[in-house]
């Protein structure tokens, strides 16, 4: 039997999340405030705590950040209906052992319990990182990408980001660089698709003067330029084996030798990135296995735009802010932008919505306002075009073409499909018997989603 510290300033969520622990056999405290969990946590020691982020006074992450000063602290995992990037990525920073969204299921936190009761973590000492670019996007699958950056910032080891063409892989790089010990040095990316294989030597290594024709100066090159920061390199799966070889070299030895000049000592960490499959480039012979490995020490992998449909409107209305002013997205524009399969991922979005802002008439960006992409839904083929018609009944039009097409890309997977429309499985099944789908398949309840408002859980 363990102590479970539960600190939320909602009784319900509070009482509910205390009986699902004692069913697991654990002893619970309560604390309805931040200050209230302090004062408890000085009386008597705690095995592991489930902390509230959004209350009022003292929020989450200061009371976290204080936990976490303590000599002995025990393992916290932060509980939110309201999950954003930065909230992610502070939290884990911070030392947070999990980051989780309301409502939580019983194996959920059951979990959650064992793992933080099997892995007592040290104290971390609190430090400033400076701000990152937003990544937008609270579905699970960019969560799991938060969560690692967070986890990441006290780490040097060599990151491997994977993805689609257009997904962020570069954000993300930023993000790692921002929030960890070097976010103060320089962060130096470089497409290695994009330049010639002759002269991307030169441009990672440096050269001396002379070193060849039309080396007229010496050039420090990219790893050297990034100082004690961080090199980005973009595209890597791209690179020659000629190439690679070198760049194994400095990441094993921390060396790299200038054209025409003697070995240097790097301090430098390096995070690559690739749109290929660089498993299935290591077996065609066309990618160093052993760079591979070097390279793979944390791998992180972005998910297409299509895989985390959660996210569409939000980063479409995001980009529409920075871009438009005022402009609102109308309900038959975000359908249409639910209904495209975007190749181009969220570079083809951010660009759509620019393009949409200029073209849009007034203070509402209509469906109309993008027919320059395509209409079309994968799950069904239709064209969406969608009468005129009051906020609640599009908007419940938009819910359910959403639904049924998170229901076809997963075949059908209740469990899948809840995954990539980022929210709980039972709040699927609700949503599904609301418009006449097939929701047979047997409940699991979630912790104190019964007794949530629906503002709250969703």
């Amino acid at each position: 039997m363990a102590l479970i510290l539960i600190v939320d300033d909602d009784a319900a969520m509070r009482d509910a999340l205390g009986e699902a622990a004692r069913d697991l056999g654990h002893e619970v405290a309560l604390a309805a405030s931040g200050a209230q969990a302090l004062d408890l946590l000085a009386a008597r020691a705690v095995d592991a705590a489930l902390l509230d982020l959004r209350m009022p006074g003292m929020d989450g992450i200061e009371v976290l950040r204080r936990i976490r000063a303590l000599p002995e602290p025990p393992p916290v995992a932060v509980l939110t209906a309201h999950a954003t990037a930065d909230n992610t990525i502070e939290a884990m920073r911070l030392g947070a052992f999990d980051h989780l969204t309301k409502p939580i299921g019983r194996e959920a936190l059951a979990r959650v319990l064992t793992g933080m009761l099997a892995a007592r973590t040290a104290p971390l000492a609190p430090r400033q990182a400076p701000e990152a670019d937003a990544l937008i996007g609270s579905s699970e699958a960019m969560r799991a990408v938060q969560r690692a950056i967070g986890m990441l910032t006290d780490s040097q080891a060599t990151v491997l980001i994977s993805g689609e063409t257009g997904t962020g892989k570069e954000l993300v790089a930023r993000a790692i660089h921002a929030h960890g010990q070097r976010g103060g040095q320089p962060f130096v990316p470089v497409n290695c698709a994009a330049i010639p294989a002759e002269l991307l030597e030169s441009e990672l290594f440096g050269h001396v003067r002379g070193a060849f024709t039309g080396a007229v100066a010496e050039r420090m090159g990219a790893f050297r330029d990034a100082g004690q920061g961080t090199l980005f390199l973009d595209e890597i799966g791209d690179m020659d084996l000629a190439m690679q070889a070198k760049i194994l070299r400095a990441l094993q030895e921390r060396v790299v030798t200038p054209v025409g000049g003697k070995p240097v000592a790097v301090d430098v960490r390096v995070i690559a990135a690739t749109h290929r499959d660089l498993q299935q480039r290591v077996r065609e012979g066309a990618f160093r296995e052993d760079l591979f490995y070097r390279l793979h020490v944390v791998p992180i992998h972005l998910p297409a735009l299509r895989e985390r449909l959660a996210d569409i409107v939000p980063l479409a209305e995001y980009f529409l802010a920075r871009a438009g002013g005022a402009k609102q997205l109308a309900p038959q524009a975000a359908a249409r932008l639910l209904g495209h399969d975007w190749p181009g991922n969220v570079r083809e979005l951010k660009n759509a919505m620019e393009r949409a802002a200029v073209l849009a008439r007034g203070g509402v960006v209509n469906a109309a306002d993008f027919d320059f992409i395509g209409q079309t839904t994968p799950a069904s083929g239709q064209t969406i075009d969608w009468p005129d018609e009051d906020l609640p009944s599009a908007t419940a039009r938009l819910e359910e073409m959403l639904i049924r097409r998170a229901l076809a890309k997963s075949a059908n997977n209740r469990a899948e499909a809840a995954r990539l429309l980022g929210i709980h499985r039972q709040l699927l099944y609700t949503k599904m018997r609301r418009y006449g789908l097939d929701a047979s398949e047997e409940r699991t309840q979630g912790v104190g989603e019964a007794d949530v408002p629906a503002d709250r859980a969703e």
